[in-house]
């Protein structure tokens, strides 16, 4: 007798059980000597030792079929466990999944919606260190929030780690109420919006309780090495040339970095200047780094956003 417990982690679970588990009903006619048991993210599986192996090669088929092309038709799962190849073309499905980074809550499907964010993606896979620099609303934060969930299920990295300077844009911070954490948090609102999206409630909350994912402000990364992580520095602009050499020089020899910002939006004091001007002047011939830029194009917003950026861009 043996038991198992697989977790799907490369494709939204709803695709693999289908809409009210009819994939899974199928696969529990298959296999009706094994008691299995779907939770979330998690199938359990107990029986003979045979059987059960015989099991996760059939899952092992369906999650590859579904991690390449973002969905499993009722049909296709039917093939597959009367031992039947899948059809389709190759590559239609590498085409038609190639843009998938995660998949995440409520068969939410994160993808690289256009060619800048294909780019990020691209740029990910080929560089240990990226700078994504765009206006408001173009995708740098939330692509790069899911370019770090992907490595963290795909176990390339064993922890995320996302950061921001806690500078003022007009506000007080000594005025607002709460202690430390409660005066920061919403300075580091937008990564936990992007990991809400993509990480199951219970899950996200292990993995920031037990550190695999932190979010702190840029200060808290003074002194320390950061390795074996995808770390995110966001709103690079309004890091100082000091802090955003010291934040770049933190990285350990297996680490992805991203580095995100808006360089029409400065909230620094104006005899500071940005640390990510410099970095782009200084690195941009570094080999090893990449720049992104993104531009009105990628704006995924409302549809004024993008007039609005047009006007500003023109009173400049």
């Amino acid at each position: 007798m043996a038991e198992k417990i697989i977790e799907i982690n490369q494709v939204d679970p709803v695709q693999i059980y289908g809409v009210n588990d009819t994939n899974l009903e199928l696969i529990k006619k298959r296999f009706p000597k094994l008691k299995i048991v779907a939770r979330g993210d998690r199938i359990k599986v107990t029986g003979d030792d045979n059987e059960v192996n015989q099991f996760e090669m059939v899952l092992n088929l369906l999650l590859d079929k579904c991690s390449k092309s973002g969905t499993i038709s009722e049909s296709q799962v039917e093939q597959v466990l009367n031992g039947g190849a899948v059809t389709g073309s190759r590559a239609e499905e590498t085409e038609e999944g190639a843009d998938i980074i995660v998949f995440g809550n409520n068969g939410l499907v994160v993808k690289a919606r256009t060619p800048n964010q294909r780019r990020m993606l691209e740029s990910s896979q080929k560089n240990d260190m990226m700078f994504a620099i765009g206006p408001a609303g173009t995708g740098k934060t939330y692509t790069a929030v899911a370019l770090a969930v992907k490595a963290l299920r795909d176990r390339t990295v064993k922890k995320i780690i996302l950061t921001r300077p806690a500078v003022e844009a007009g506000e007080h911070l000594g005025f607002l109420p709460g202690d430390l954490k409660e005066k920061l948090d919403p300075y580091l609102q937008p990564l936990y919006d992007a990991l809400y999206d993509m990480i199951p409630p219970e899950k996200l909350k292990a993995h920031l309780e037990n550190y695999v994912i932190q979010i702190a402000p840029l200060a808290f990364m003074r002194g320390r090495t950061l390795d074996h992580a995808f770390v995110i520095l966001d709103e690079a602009q309004n890091a100082t040339e000091s802090q955003l050499k010291m934040f770049l020089t933190r990285m350990g020899s297996s680490a992805k970095f991203v580095v995100t910002g808006d360089v029409t939006q400065i909230d620094l004091p104006k005899h500071q200047p940005s640390g990510l001007m410099q970095a782009v002047r200084l690195l941009k011939d570094v080999e090893g780094i990449d720049f992104v830029y993104l531009d009105e194009s990628d704006v995924l917003r409302h549809k004024l956003v993008s007039k609005i950026l047009s006007v500003y861009d023109k009173e400049k």
